[in-house]
């Protein structure tokens, strides 16, 4: 005998009956808005907003006098492929100038840093007073850290050929002629930002376990076998992070050439921010500086996509590796 289960009837539940959201704001749902308010301001007045009217800018002709007039990508076209071009000659003088800087100074203000935050990375006395030695540069502005130098390695009263004559060597004109120039801006940078990478680099230090240390000394390492296989490992997201940084900060040199050398010897030291700045305000030619700016960025942006692409493609082969394990 079968028997019937009873069966409920459909109930269709209205929208009246079904809860609804409130939605009204209460001061929990806003208070993280209210956080990044400040920076999203900022944000979009010191960057958005400029970074839009610079592009409006490049695709006009103004000379700040006149009303700007629309020119479209002549601008861009001037700088890429018009030879005649005032432009395509100066921009890209500086553009090599400027990656000239960028290859011989970051890897000194990679190496350099990494191997005095080793040097100094030790609990004994006076740690602390070479650590507050080597960052307080960077504390001083660019002009006058330049200044500093420009006296240093002045040719005929500077300290620079003062002790190198005293070592039998003949004075170095280290402002006027190449490749010295190129060198003097080196060191100057590095003297002046070295500190920053140095305390990044610390910080990184300290992460790295005690136990690793102990473990390599026990296997008998020594110190280039530690530096390779414990220290150069653990520092990987540091010293990423400062190549990005320090790569960005290189492209973007003004300061150093511009008091030290002031683009000379000719043009052989002068940087692209000094070419745009001079295409601004000493032409007035707005639009033409303002293509160039964004070209800039747009090299900035591709390595600095490059670079990261480098740092997530290093981190996703170390994810597989320890998952294969």
């Amino acid at each position: 005998m079968k028997t019937s289960v009873p069966v409920e009837p459909n109930l269709q539940v209205s929208a009246a009956r079904s809860p609804k959201k409130s939605r009204t704001f209460t001061m929990q749902s806003i208070t993280p808005y209210l956080y990044i308010a400040p920076h999203l301001l900022f944000f979009l007045i010191f960057l958005v907003l400029p970074t839009g009217y610079g592009v409006y800018l490049s695709l006009h002709d103004w000379d700040l006098l006149r009303p700007a007039k629309f020119v479209g990508l002549e601008n861009y076209y001037d700088i890429f492929f018009n030879k005649d071009s005032i432009d395509y000659s100066e921009f890209w003088n500086a553009c090599w100038n400027t990656f000239k800087f960028v290859i011989f100074a970051v890897p000194v203000l990679i190496l350099v840093p990494l191997l005095l935050a080793i040097a100094i990375d030790t609990k004994t006395w006076g740690s602390g007073f070479f650590r507050a030695l080597f960052y307080a540069p960077s504390l001083l502005s660019v002009v006058t850290a330049v200044l500093i130098w420009v006296w240093m390695f002045d040719s005929n009263a500077g300290l620079v050929n003062y002790y190198l004559a005293k070592l039998g060597i003949t004075g170095v004109a280290w402002l006027a002629d190449l490749p010295w120039a190129w060198i003097a801006l080196v060191i100057i940078t590095v003297w002046w930002t070295i500190g920053r990478n140095l305390i990044i680099f610390l910080a990184g230090l300290n992460d790295i376990p005690d136990d690793l240390h102990e473990a390599a000394k026990l296997d008998g390492a020594g110190k280039v076998s530690r530096f390779l296989n414990v220290i150069l490992p653990g520092l990987r997201g540091p010293m990423l992070f400062a190549l990005v940084t320090t790569t960005i900060d290189s492209f973007n040199i003004f300061g150093q050439s511009m008091v030290a050398t002031q683009g000379g010897p000719g043009t052989e030291t002068k940087t692209l921010i000094m070419y745009i700045r001079e295409a601004a305000f000493g032409s007035y030619r707005m639009g033409d500086a303002a293509a160039m700016a964004i070209v800039m960025g747009m090299f900035m942006l591709i390595v600095s996509v490059v670079q990261f692409g480098w740092i997530n493609r290093d981190r996703s082969g170390r994810k597989r590796r320890t998952q294969a394990e």
